[in-house]
């Protein structure tokens, strides 16, 4: 069973994305003093008093609001709200009771879920600081400040007491981001996955602004989806706001176990996607490269090969790519998507034995000796693969300065070729030992 959630919820600005980063312990949810700026949810595991959880931080719910983008705020707090054991009610104990506050209240209750009261931003506590809250009906109230971190014990002590019917379990999800430009369609790609809407998914371009994760099962395997803003070009990040997304969304491929590179196909590859998907390859990740929009090409029979040859010149670098040709608005072949997840995490954690490898390296540098410089020539003695994810293999030689990088590269497609890996990177690592210590 996953570990219990913990909601917080309330109107906008009252503090809970400074409580949130707190309880996390790091900076993950983007805390501004304007409304709307958390739209989505996001999520944290943490612990207290040896009692592990997990923290979703939410938009602030404005009930009477037509504006759409409000509306879809509110959806993402009520499903919060649905899957969370307790929630946590944030007020503004230095702005007072407010009518919206009296109808969050009223929503709350008809969920039937424990709710603690959380008055913030009460720095200094006085008893006639919080006694006008006792009237939304929910208990007594806990009088907080995020920001100096006092009374934040009380709140988790109290939330924690819910948890005694779960039991806690590491995660264990295979943790896929998903990563691009803004408006290439990877909410849509997300929400198509997961069957349900949970991104906020607007024509608007950086609607998602942070990266938000949802832990969800496909064919009985654990996986968590991690759907993170558009990634800009650095001259267009005008605003703090769009530039904390951006570092999340590199967080979000730092802890990644499989990333999907989303492209709009009407675009094509991108100098930025490229940029995108250079940083994948460098942090190790392995990928699929999300051809999202196919719905929109006109094609004919050589269409796909048109694009495969043009994604072939454009990502040499990574030539171990994997594509696959999707539309998230229609669903058209998005099911192929978690399929090709599967293959290259197992490839990302192929381990191959030590002796099959060093038949091979034998046998490869033997048919195709490496070029001699000044007199002197490379040998490669032994090989092993040390580490999966990536695949990481280190040769001992002679001398490392006699590895050029067209031959140690000419290994890496000998391995390639011989065992697969496809769509994840591999490192090969050297290490210099004298002949007279074999």
């Amino acid at each position: 069973m996953a570990n219990p959630l913990i909601a917080v919820v309330g109107r906008p600005n009252v503090g809970k994305s400074t409580f949130f980063n707190k309880v996390a312990g790091r900076k993950i949810s983007i805390t501004e003093d304007r409304p709307g700026v958390t739209r989505d949810r996001l999520y944290a595991d943490a612990e207290w008093r040896g009692k592990a959880f997990s923290i979703v931080d939410t938009g602030g719910i404005e009930l009477k609001s037509d504006d759409i983008m409000w509306k879809q705020i509110k959806k993402q707090a009520e499903v919060a709200i649905e899957t969370a054991v307790v929630i946590l009610f944030f007020v503004d104990g230095k702005e007072g009771l407010t009518t919206s506050d009296y109808e969050v209240a009223d929503m709350l209750r008809r969920s039937k879920k424990p709710v603690i009261l959380v008055v913030n931003k009460i720095d200094e506590y006085s008893e006639d600081k919080v006694f006008e809250f006792y009237s939304l009906g929910l208990g007594e109230p806990f009088p907080i400040s995020a920001e100096h971190g006092k009374g934040i014990g009380d709140v988790l002590d109290e939330a924690v007491s819910y948890f005694e019917k779960y039991q806690n379990e590491p995660d264990d999800s295979i943790k896929i981001a998903v990563v691009g430009k803004p408006n290439a369609g990877k909410s849509s790609l997300v929400n198509k996955i997961l069957g349900f809407e949970r991104s906020i998914v607007t024509e608007m371009a950086g609607t998602t602004r942070d990266a938000i994760d949802t832990r969800f099962s496909y064919e009985g395997r654990a996986y968590t989806i991690i759907d993170t803003a558009g990634i800009r070009k650095k001259a267009k990040v005008e605003d703090d706001i769009e530039y904390y997304s951006v570092m999340r969304a590199f967080d979000a491929v730092r802890r990644a176990d499989v990333c999907l590179l989303v492209v709009d196909c009407t675009e094509g590859l991108t100098e930025q996607d490229t940029k995108i998907i250079g940083y994948v390859h460098e942090q190790g990740k392995p990928s699929v490269v999300v051809m999202n929009k196919w719905d929109l090409i006109e094609k004919d029979t050589s269409t796909i090969n048109k694009f495969e040859n043009k994604l072939k010149e454009d990502l040499k670098f990574m030539d171990y790519f994997r594509s696959v040709y999707i539309s998230a608005k229609t669903g058209k072949r998005v099911e192929r998507i978690m399929d090709e997840v599967d293959k290259v995490y197992a490839n990302a954690h192929m381990r191959i034995q030590t002796g099959t490898l060093n038949d091979f390296i034998s046998d490869t540098v033997r048919a195709n000796e490496p070029p001699s410089y000044n007199g002197r020539r490379l040998r490669v003695y032994y090989c092993s693969q040390v580490s999966v994810a990536p695949p990481t293999f280190v040769l001992f030689v002679n001398s490392q300065d006699l590895l050029h990088f067209s031959y140690e590269r000419f290994l890496e497609n000998s391995i390639r070729g011989a065992f697969g890996f496809g769509g994840t990177p591999i490192r090969i690592v050297t290490r210099e030992k004298k002949d007279n210590n074999i």
